[in-house]
């Protein structure tokens, strides 16, 4: 910019003027009227003028702001009125983000007095857009105030917009590749691209329309170049995030059978709380099919008048009426996701409220609610989500041989009794019949969601059908995969497989569901009420392909011809174990977890992986002290990933604490094949899984293969 100017002042008698300089007249107010004496200084980008406020000595104002550098580029008039006559001096080159903030500073000023208190400076920053921390703008405002008045002045406000916008670890990265560290031409851009992001085809093509997108010169559009914010802008949007954008969206085939996915899936979905004396309510279905959840649970009892109730039957849970969970399943079954939901019922209904059940699906859910093989025909397979859209399917028992009333074809898990940890009867009992009388009406409603009891791997083999699904306990779940891991891989290939939790787990903890993933299992029920590591897992795996509750599982695991051991995953073929590399950066505004005046977070951060077994690994930074605003780590974790297709990053960040647990901040946990290399940013979740703007941490990360 200096040398632009200079060379005009060559060429313009008026831009030689100005370093001559000229009293002019400071205006803060109707009343507040000075006369000072303003010089342009020799860098072209410095105004001095004399000030009583410093003293003897001079004041300077800085007209270009360093950390936006953009004002090589940018154009903009500063219209200068001279005392004398009031003449308008030669438009001047003003950094566009400059005259920018000075519109946004006069349209906050609502006064007019020159000064913004905080309240207008909280309320300028909603104005703009800037998502911030009213703790971390209080802390900048009040080291802006260098007069210790309690307002901003226009360089106090300079000041603190500079520190609010400053991101020094970014400027890094950009002059490394800025051929004159102000810009970033398209050649430089293109490079940064390639060896940084790992961009490999159309780089070119993707470069331009990053400059269209995020540059916010026109300036620096027309000469195909990217300013210092058209590349903070880039690095902090969607396609500078850690999670591939390319992944957010709907990108798998839906075509295959169902036993091909993994189903986004909820345990005792009507429950709010607790196991034992939690609040049941229709609340629970909204908040998990809003989520994107694909299976939910329902627990039938007889109730008053007829009408079938639900909630966790012999315990103190309230109870809601099955009526009405049907209509809120038929109201927002599809609001999240247009793919297939199970409806999974444990059935306790005497045979006369069993036919109520029946007709409360059939007259509410009407064409929703599947109730024959697709096209009427004889099915040989199950049918895929694609094929199944916007349909309820029910899971439950079905009559052998079709009589008017009669047996369920045999046993069955849904009722729940872990045989490894046999509860307390003070806490819940539960009988387990061998014979349950079942309407046919209700046996109707079940088509390809046949519940069976499981008796063996090789049983199963020889005799299951396609279209039967079985229930596991965790823990028999977990003895299964130790015991015999490939061939519940193969059964999970051939059908459907539900993991729920323990009958112990009465506060409405949940287990690993990776495990169970691992494995191949596709309904794996999580207590959706309950935050925690388990549910990451869980929104981590279905954040991808649109968030639609279906995941497509790996080919190893759907070919009946592989077999795949996730216990042993090195002797698997097309074994290829990846390096990933994570340079933990730094940390942007993280949030308060101690609400106490003047506390301040020492933050950590945690990367860990979670698949199969080989692959379970977590590293951590080391902490920074009392900085919560921006923390700087430049701390480089190494990880080895044996079975990536399974593999789940997480991003833990936390307060620490050296005489008790170290306390949550934030998390993101996404797949590994989501993850994009580069510098990226990671816009961190709350601990139930909500987004807390503009909370984040900057990484470079790096994958390389081993073999």
């Amino acid at each position: 910019l200096a040398f632009y100017i200079r060379g005009c002042i060559q060429a313009d008698d008026d831009l030689k003027s100005m370093f001559v300089g000229t009293v002019m007249r400071k205006i803060k107010s109707r009343t507040w009227k000075k006369q000072r004496y303003f010089r342009l200084q020799e860098d072209c980008m410095t105004i001095w003028y004399k000030s009583k406020k410093a003293g003897n000595a001079h004041s300077t104002c800085n007209i270009l702001y360093y950390h936006s550098l953009s004002a090589c580029l940018s154009f903009h008039s500063l219209s200068i009125l001279h005392t004398q006559g009031f003449m308008q001096a030669k438009s001047f080159p003003l950094n566009a983000i400059s005259r920018w903030i000075c519109d946004w500073f006069k349209k906050a000023d609502k006064n007019r007095d020159g000064q913004m208190n905080f309240k207008e400076v909280r309320n300028l920053l909603k104005m703009m857009n800037v998502d911030m921390n009213e703790h971390h703008a209080l802390r900048l405002f009040t080291m802006a105030d260098k007069s210790q008045s309690g307002t901003l002045e226009d360089d106090e406000f300079v000041l603190f917009y500079k520190m609010l916008t400053q991101r020094e670890d970014v400027l890094r990265v950009f002059q490394e590749y800025s051929s004159d560290g102000q810009k970033l031409m398209l050649q430089d851009l293109k490079d940064f691209l390639r060896e940084e992001q790992l961009h490999e085809d159309g780089v070119q093509q993707y470069a331009l329309k990053l400059i269209e997108r995020y540059e916010p010169s026109d300036t620096a559009k027309m000469l195909q170049a990217m300013t210092f914010d058209g590349f903070l802008m880039y690095l902090s949007s969607s396609e500078g995030s850690i999670f591939n954008p390319n992944m957010v969206d709907l990108y798998q085939d839906m075509t295959q059978p169902l036993c091909h996915y993994f189903i986004s899936s909820s345990h005792n979905t009507y429950l709010l709380e607790d196991q034992i004396r939690g609040h049941s309510s229709v609340e629970g279905y909204i908040r998990a099919l809003k989520r994107g959840c694909r299976c939910v649970e329902v627990d039938c009892w007889d109730g008053p008048n007829g009408e079938p109730i639900v909630y966790h039957g012999h315990t103190f849970t309230s109870k809601i009426f099955f009526k009405d969970v049907v209509t809120v399943l038929g109201n927002y079954a599809f609001k999240a996701s247009q793919y297939p939901v199970i409806l999974s019922i444990e059935n306790h209904c005497s045979v006369e409220q069993q036919k109520v059940m029946a007709q409360h699906l059939t007259q509410i859910l009407g064409d929703k609610l599947l109730k024959s093989p697709l096209d009427g025909k004889i099915p040989i397979g199950l049918p895929s989500p694609e094929d199944l859209k916007g349909k309820i399917l029910l899971k439950g028992k079905k009559i052998v041989d079709d009589p008017l009333m009669g047996e369920v074809s045999d046993e069955e898990d849904t009722a729940e009794i872990d045989d490894d940890h046999h509860r307390n009867d003070s806490i819940r009992h539960r009988v387990k019949k061998s014979k349950q009388r079942l309407s046919k009406e209700l046996s109707d409603c079940v088509v390809y969601c046949k519940s069976v009891h499981f008796s063996s791997f090789k049983h199963s083999q020889i005799h299951s059908k396609f279209y039967e699904i079985s229930s596991f306990t965790e823990s028999k779940t977990r003895k299964h995969i130790r015991e015999a891991g490939s061939e519940f891989v193969l059964h999970n290939a051939r059908q459907l497989s539900r993991v729920y939790p323990s009958g112990l787990r009465t506060d409405s903890s949940n287990f690993n569901p990776q495990d169970m993933w691992n494995a191949g299992c596709q309904i794996v029920a999580l207590n959706f009420q309950t935050a925690g590591v388990e549910m990451d897992l869980n929104d981590g795996l279905f954040s991808q392909n649109g968030h639609c509750g279906y995941i497509l599982k790996p080919t190893f695991m759907r070919n009946t011809d592989e077999r795949f051991d996730p216990e042993n995953p090195q002797n698997r073929d097309g074994y290829k174990p990846l390096s990933l590399s994570v340079q933990v950066i730094s940390g942007q505004q993280l949030p308060k977890v101690n609400i106490k005046e003047g506390s301040i977070i020492d933050p950590l951060v945690r990367v860990e992986i979670h698949g199969v077994p080989l692959d379970q690994a977590k590293q951590e930074t080391r902490y920074i002290d009392n900085n919560g605003f921006n923390p700087v780590w430049h701390d480089t974790l190494q990880f080895t990933i044996h079975v990536p297709e399974l593999a789940l990053v997480r991003f833990v960040v936390e307060d620490y604490d050296k005489t008790s647990k170290n306390d949550f901040v934030g998390q993101f946990t996404l797949p590994f094949i989501c993850i994009q290399p580069g510098y990226r940013h990671i816009h961190l979740l709350s601990k139930d899984g909500t987004s807390i703007p503009p909370s984040s941490l900057f990484v470079h990360v790096r994958i390389t293969k081993l073999m």
